[in-house]
This record gives C-alpha cells, structure tokens and sequence, in this order.
C-alpha cells in the first residue's frame, strides 16, 4: 500500500468517526479527549468483538427472508450471522481497517477450507498464515483490502504478519489487555493463572483472591479514572460518562461489578471471552465453545451463506438513508448510539423506522443498565416501537462478554 493511499484511508476513517464523537471545542478539556479518540479510533481497534452473537441470534429470530443491517467491527458478529442463514446482510462501519478485516473473513470462508480458516482466525498465530494469505487470499481481495494488508508498519513487517504473531494481541483492544496484563503482573498478579481453574467455584476464588484486590490499588484506581485509559476497550468519551454514572461509586465500581461477571458467571470452557481476555487467545479445537463462524459444525453452513453478506465504509444513518421504505428486517446497532447526542439518534431512528418491515427488531447494548432511547427521541418516532423490557434483561443476564450494562430489544408494531 503505498503511503499516500494508507493516509487516504486513515483520514477518511478520522473524519467519520470525529464526525461521531466530537462534540466539543477543540480547545476544551473534553474536546481535547474527544479528538484523542479520533486518533486513537482511527487504526484497527476491535480483532474480536465483544458482543455475544449467540445472545444476539436469540433475540434476531433470523429466517431465509431476513435483511439485515449490522455495524461490522471485527467482523466475528456479522459471519456468526451468516450462519443462520438470511438473506442478506449488510455491515457497515465507520473504520477503514474494520472493513478491510470483514472483507479478507469474507474472502477466507469462500476460498479456503475451515482448517486453513481456523488457522488463520482461529489460532491466528502460524507463521504459514502469510503464505497462506499470500498464495490463496491476496489473488481474491479487493485491491483495497490487499493495500491494507500489505501496508508496512515502521518496522517494515507487512500488516497481515499480525496472523502469524497472534493477531489477538494487536489492535486496540489487543493493545489494552496485553497492558492491563502487564499491570497486573507489575503488581504480582498473573490473569493468566485464571486459565487454571477447572470449576467456577475456582473461577470465584482467584477473581476475590487476586483480581478484585488489584482493582483497588492505588495506581489502577489512578488509570481509570481517565477516560483515555479505557480507550482501548472502545469506550469514546461520552461513553465513558455515561459507564461511570452507572454506580453511585464511579466508574472503579462499574468495572469491578464487569469483571466479575466475566470471571465468575459463565465456566471458562463455555465463555470465550474470558478466555481470551485471561488467556489471550481462544485456544484449540478442543479448548471449548468459539464463534459460531469459527465452529466447523456451522463452517459448511457459513461458506454457503457468505456471498449474502456486504460491507460498506459509511455510517448507519448515512446507508439507511438510500435504502427503500420498509426493506429492512433486523438492525444491529452494538453500542454505538452511546457515541451520540440526542440529534443524532432521532435522526437514525428515523431512517430505522423508516425503513422497518412490520416486525422489524432492532438490537443494541448500553454501558448502562436502562436504555437510553426514552426521553431522547420523539414519542412519536419510539412509540412506533414495542421494547421488549423482560426479554432485554434476561438477555443481559446470558450475555458472555459480561462488560455491558444493558442489551435491548425493540420491535416494529405491525
């Protein structure tokens, strides 16, 4: 990729995502910390996503006549979707590298078969993977995403070298948990000690013994209390706000109340997502349940579906907005309406009432436990709109990733 196209791309993905979080003066305290998550936002941030698809297949009730419109991230969501079979999905999201991502998982479940696919996306850690891309994937990619992955970084290693070291570590969030790992072992904890337990009764007794002490040490109370620290986890600014008024003792609470979820809630073997964050990596076949798009039982299932997905660099409102009246079935919002200010979720939901079908779900997740839509956008637009209250919380309570407040489901009235 030559630097002039690599710059292109960054600074078209700055523009929309600064399009979405700036909300203040350059000059102010949280302008400053608003335009440092721009840049920060700007590269790849998500290798993994960290919403549970199979809590989100339960509330979609996906059919062979489903179409769907999902944010992409990592990708992980949107394949584990193709499984089930719609007839249509289209992923869209602000971030360039995100979307060179979707398209090279796209490209590997066409091509390749699910050994080749696990190694690359499962393991994510083989040397031959960069053969394998190169020999098998690069001849296939849209000449965007080959740029992407071709791109040196300073050191002059090409980018899809990341497969060969881990590609779990990179990114963001990658970046994030590797420090967060480093802290604690700064102050004589090993997360990676948690991959030991065998019962959750053992999960239990090295989060109160080791983990939930280090949250209450002095210079990890210090980190976190800055927004820019859980910047890695995705979190932009208001976001962060929203995540530290969700408990009368700020956001050191909220944090000790997620991470017990993840630690103790869910048995190790059945939550990926903890391993990956205690473990760094989703382990082998046998190691436990992965992915939906990961699992060889649903592979013929996805390399069938795969050519039904479509993904687009542009915001949600912004592709709802050329797409008919009632042509949608299921929309897919992960957190992002916590990035926005009440103009900017009436606007979407607008163009998400729209363009519903009667019956249309819409899901989405909240740092905090309520939703946010009442009181944020015109009764007449959430009227229109029937919030599934029971459903939504006993989705919370099931979802793995254990780090958000809320999941909600919205249906259309007929």
């Amino acid at each position: 990729m030559t630097q002039d196209a690599a710059s292109t791309a960054r600074r078209a993905s700055a523009a929309l995502v600064g399009a979405a979080v700036n909300r203040s003066s350059p000059l102010s305290k949280d302008g400053l910390v608003e335009r440092l998550f721009t840049v920060a936002f700007s590269g790849l941030v998500y290798p993994q996503i960290w919403e549970d698809p199979i809590v989100d297949l339960e509330a979609l009730e996906l059919h062979p006549s489903t179409r769907m419109v999902t944010i992409a991230s990592g990708g992980c969501n949107v394949m584990s979707y193709a499984t089930a079979g719609p007839e249509h999905i289209t992923a869209v999201d602000l971030n360039a590298a995100h979307v060179a991502l979707n398209r090279l998982k796209i490209t590997a479940a066409r091509h390749l078969d699910h050994t080749r696919f696990f190694a690359l996306f499962g393991a994510a850690d083989r040397p031959a993977n960069v053969a394998l891309f190169d020999a098998d994937l690069a001849p296939h990619v849209d000449p965007g995403t080959a740029r992407y992955w071709n791109e040196r970084d300073w050191r002059g290693r090409r980018r899809i070298q990341v497969f060969a070291r881990n590609f779990y570590r990179t990114g963001l969030l990658g970046r994030f948990i590797t420090s967060a790992h480093a802290i604690a072992r700064l102050h004589g904890v090993d997360p990676r000690a948690m991959m030991q337990a065998r019962t959750p009764a053992e999960q239990r007794a090295f989060f109160e013994t080791q983990l939930a002490p280090l949250l209450r040490r002095p210079l990890v109370r210090w980190m976190i209390s800055k927004p820019a620290s859980l910047f890695g986890l995705g979190i932009p600014p208001a976001q962060y706000k929203a995540l530290a008024g969700d408990h009368r003792d700020g956001i050191a609470a909220v944090l000790h109340h997620r991470l017990e979820r993840l630690a103790c809630d869910f048995e190790l073997r059945d939550n990926y997502f903890a391993r990956q964050a205690f473990g760094r990596g989703y382990g082998d076949h046998n190691a436990g349940e992965l992915p939906p798009y990961l699992s060889e039982a649903r592979f013929d299932a996805l390399k069938a579906n795969v050519d039904r997905i479509s993904v687009r660099h542009v915001s949600f409102t912004e592709h709802l907005s050329g797409c008919p009246d009632r042509s949608v079935d299921r929309y897919v919002l992960l957190d992002a309406q916590d990035w926005m200010s009440d103009a900017e979720l009436t606007q979407l939901w607008r163009e998400i009432t729209r363009t519903a079908r009667p019956g249309a779900r819409v899901i989405f997740r909240t740092a905090a436990e309520p939703s946010l839509l009442p009181g944020r956008i015109p009764d007449d637009i959430l009227s229109a709109w029937d919030y599934r209250a029971e459903q939504s919380r006993a989705l919370t309570a099931k979802d793995r990733s254990a780090i958000y407040g809320g999941f909600h489901l919205y249906v259309k009235a007929a």
